[in-house]
């Protein structure tokens, strides 16, 4: 048995929310839910390399200076 923190409660109580928002969008299919979730992941991820690379050219060519504090 665990005990959890009114911190921990609320963050948890928005998680369930969103668990049951995405589990709602979906009609209540689990494995509808499960392929949407895991899709959205992907896109996001390739989204995060992409940006990654732009910025890592950008700064490469010099297009961005540093902060010298």
């Amino acid at each position: 048995m665990s005990t959890s923190s009114p911190a921990n409660a609320e963050k948890d109580d928005g998680l369930e929310a969103a668990v049951d928002q995405a589990i709602a969008a979906c009609g209540g299919d689990m494995r509808s839910t499960i392929r949407a979730l895991i899709v959205a992941n992907e896109y996001l991820e390739a989204e995060a390399g992409e940006l990654m690379k732009a910025v890592s050219h950008a700064y490469t060519r010099g297009r961005f200076n540093t902060y010298s504090g």
